[in-house]
């Protein structure tokens, strides 16, 4: 899709059920993308976003169509509030004794801090708990894949077997004032020394903002180089990251990994190279 297609002001659904509910921010350098998965009449909310975005994203949501009673699941891949500061807001308009707060183990010793019901108003499930799978009412799996300090330590991806719709979480993450919804990468990405303007298009260069982001966001080149061998065994149709764009194909996905394996100075290596300068 071409950005001048797009109309950020409503619900877009980026393959079939899965929306993205996103807030746009003209001119920030981070972009946030809360989604949802509608199948029937249950719903799930993926990394809901920041407490001032809520009513963005909440109107969004009530476009599609949704009632909130519907929302029965709420997956947070880490505990970081521009996930999850607007957990209060979404437990107050769900309002369901069965709603369930999904994450890793470790991240909920933090997300229970956001919550501002206790534990019988809304339960907060672990990932393992779950076997690393949660099933809709029709037999729709959603797995849960591990990805520790990328960049926190209880990170995680959410793979949707049905559409083949990886929600990475922080990996493929941008740094980026020139957003759009979806990444466009050009042939010349793959063999390219990405600067800080592209010498295609004269702009923020994509691939510069890809490499920035990872540099500073991930803990170290072993926790990204982790994440990166799951995502490569998986079958993806479409990467949805939680900041930055969003990645159809398989020539993005694999220049994108070409150029992140290849990555120095990644988290605190960059802190102690830049130390010893």
């Amino acid at each position: 899709m071409e950005m001048n297609q797009l109309d950020y002001l409503k619900p877009i659904e980026i393959t079939e059920g899965i929306y993205w509910v996103g807030f746009v921010d003209n001119g920030a350098s981070l972009h946030c993308n809360p989604y949802i998965i509608v199948d029937d009449d249950e719903v799930v909310l993926i990394d809901g976003g920041s407490r001032d975005e809520f009513s963005t994203v909440m109107l969004k949501i009530l476009r599609v169509g949704i009632n909130p009673k519907d929302i029965k699941s709420l997956i947070y891949h880490h505990s970081d509030p521009d996930l999850c500061a607007s957990l209060p807001q979404f437990e107050a308009i769900i309002n369901s004794n069965d709603l369930k707060i999904i994450s890793d183990r470790a991240e909920h010793t933090f997300i229970k801090y956001y919550s501002s019901f206790d534990s019988s108003k809304s339960e907060r499930v672990s990932i393992d708990e779950l076997d690393y799978e949660y099933e809709f009412k029709s037999g729709r799996i959603l797995k849960f894949i591990s990805t520790p300090y990328a960049h926190a330590p209880g990170s995680f991806m959410t793979y949707d077997v049905k559409t083949k719709t990886l929600f990475s979480s922080d990996i493929f993450g941008s740094f980026n004032k020139n957003w759009s919804l979806y990444t466009h990468l050009h042939n010349e990405c793959e063999n390219c020394n990405p600067k800080e303007i592209c010498a295609i298009t004269n702009r923020e260069c994509t691939m510069n903002g890809i490499i920035k982001f990872h540099q500073r966001v991930m803990a170290s080149s072993k926790a990204l180089e982790y994440a990166l061998e799951q995502i490569k065994s998986l079958d993806t149709r479409l990467i949805a990251p939680q900041h930055g764009s969003i990645i159809e194909g398989e020539f993005d996905k694999e220049v994108i990994i070409k150029h992140l394996e290849s990555l120095e100075n990644v988290g605190f290596e960059c802190y102690t190279n830049w130390r010893n300068k």
